[in-house]
């Protein structure tokens, strides 16, 4: 539940934020203590697993299983090895933070070390359930406002921001021998995994670019009944969060869908204060 953006020089897969995210600091800084250190130890777990699955040395799927391990042996009560698992350990016990969630996160992060392609939107969809769908649902149970109508408003931004994610970082995916674009879609529009990235084939990556994030700003309308639903703290929160995905959209729309030539496209602020505000004021008349 995330904005699109990710931390630089880190290869992210999961929707979490690094502290270097557009939106993230000010929605961090907003809140009480209490809810900004759970987030912080959740949102630190998260990106520890991805740098797991990213590492450039080592064996990637090894050090998964043992952070696995690590993580469940903390949950039943003991003290974990890995630092970034002694700052959640305290949470974990809460309902509101499943350790499902976290495997899923961890699974995610063991598909891409075999799986680097995706046939259509429902198998992306399929890894967006296992990569986004855990940090919504940890953030609403870290507020204690996680309900199935909620959760599943959850599911439909998160899956949104992890997409709008895969747009922005097609060449560093590609790079790394990752596609997230829907393959079915890449060959409708004639491209392949060897020419998508060649001039010549510009323009009809453009226009998948432009119809995933179409897509995704229908799925993030979601995000509006769900700002709407939530109370207090949570709701600022989550219409940041909102609307940092809707500000992606915004910058790869203005780019014209070109996220190959230049640095990463980037949400900017003002369209991050602009949907925010909308997200607040509409839930406040709800």
């Amino acid at each position: 539940m995330f904005a699109a953006t990710t931390p630089t020089g880190v290869t992210t897969h999961t929707a979490a934020p690094d502290a270097t995210t557009e939106n993230f600091p000010v929605a961090l800084r907003l809140l009480p203590s209490r809810h900004r250190q759970v987030l912080l130890a959740v949102y630190d777990v998260a990106r520890h697993i991805d740098q797991l699955g990213d590492a450039l040395e080592g064996d990637r799927t090894a050090a998964l299983l043992t952070f696995r391990a690590d993580l469940h042996h903390a949950a039943d009560g003991a003290t974990p090895q890995d630092p970034t698992l002694r700052a959640l350990a305290p949470y974990l016990r809460e309902p509101g933070l499943p350790v499902a969630a976290f495997d899923d996160l961890i699974e995610a992060n063991l598909r891409d070390q075999h799986i680097s392609r995706y046939p259509d939107l429902d198998a992306l969809l399929g890894y967006c359930a296992l990569s986004a769908h855990p940090i919504g649902r940890l953030v609403l149970g870290a507020f204690g406002q996680a309900t199935p109508q909620r959760i599943s408003r959850s599911d439909s931004v998160c899956a949104a921001l992890q997409i709008l994610e895969h747009c922005q970082d097609v060449v560093e995916d590609h790079r790394a021998g990752r596609i997230y674009l829907p393959q079915d879609q890449l060959y409708a529009a004639g491209l392949t995994d060897t020419t998508m990235l060649l001039p010549e084939s510009a323009a009809a990556l453009r226009s998948v670019v432009l119809d995933q994030a179409l897509m995704c700003r229908e799925m993030l309308s979601a995000g509006v009944e769900l700002v709407g639903s939530l109370h207090g703290w949570a709701r600022i929160a989550v219409a940041g969060y909102v609307a940092g995905g809707l500000a992606t959209a915004d910058a790869l729309d203005r780019a014209g869908g070109e996220v190959t030539d230049g640095p990463t496209v980037r949400p900017r602020r003002i369209d991050l204060l602009r949907h925010g505000i909308r997200l607040l004021l509409t839930a406040g008349r709800s």
